[in-house]
């Protein structure tokens, strides 16, 4: 049975590249050099699409059809654009509510905090370019739906990001485990972003600049940490608590 979610071969990813079909990522084999394989890096490029170089026998993994060294990820939704959709919520009268994933590659964990982000109210939830988990049918069904519900952003640099975030207003607040500000202290009623970073390394060190505070979760046994789709719930459930009393 052929996969729905890959494209393979040259000139199939070359158009479907050039409609502006969404895709995951790329994966090319490596030491192919076609002039073909070479124009679909430059247009994935442009598009912000990860590229993967994998040995041939990574590809034959996931067809032995004739891919030329190339197959393609089609992703399962239509990315929006977090330049355009803050200044709509502000339009229409919402207090924004981001949150942004910095290196969350778990699909389940993503699939999990999509899930509650979108029972609690989450506007939009970014993620990058690079170092994100795939959305695909697991990711889908892990998120009960809420993935296909929920705005999903996706930006090669998400310092721009925060700038933007910050320069629109906006208070942004990072979840870390070494902050002393506990979760529930700040005012959450404000127009506000959420950094989750993920579980081995936390967030990204050049990120915490832009953040209105670093917050933590209190925790009283011997295992220090919380999975960060655990962590996820307890403070956006905080936020929705403060907005909604």
């Amino acid at each position: 049975m052929k996969r729905k979610d890959i494209i393979y071969g040259v000139r199939p990813i070359i158009e479907a590249l050039e409609t502006g079909k969404e895709m995951e990522k790329i994966m090319v084999q490596r030491g192919a050099g076609s002039e073909g394989i070479k124009h679909i890096m430059t247009l994935s490029r442009k598009r912000d699409i990860q590229i993967q170089i994998v040995p041939f026998e990574k590809l034959q993994k996931i067809t032995t059809a004739n891919h030329q060294g190339v197959i393609a990820f089609v992703s399962a939704i239509e990315y929006q654009d977090i330049f355009n959709l803050v200044p709509g919520l502000f339009e229409s009268g919402e207090t924004p509510f981001i949150l942004v994933l910095d290196r969350i590659t778990d699909v389940r964990n993503f699939g999990a905090i999509c899930r509650t982000a979108e029972c609690a109210g989450v506007h939009a939830v970014v993620i990058p370019a690079q170092n994100a988990a795939q959305i695909n049918e697991d990711a889908i069904k892990t998120s009960a739906g809420a993935i296909s519900r929920i705005p999903i952003c996706r930006h090669k640099d998400l310092k721009e990001v925060l700038q933007f975030l910050q320069e629109s207003g906006i208070s942004i607040f990072g979840l870390t485990e070494k902050a002393k500000t506990v979760y529930h202290s700040p005012d959450f009623t404000v127009p506000m972003a959420v950094v989750l970073g993920n579980e081995g390394e936390g967030i990204s060190r050049e990120y915490f600049r832009f953040f209105a505070d670093s917050l933590s979760i209190p925790m009283v046994g011997e295992i220090q940490s919380l999975n960060v789709s655990v962590a996820n719930g307890i403070l956006l459930f905080e936020v929705l608590r403060q907005r909604t009393k």
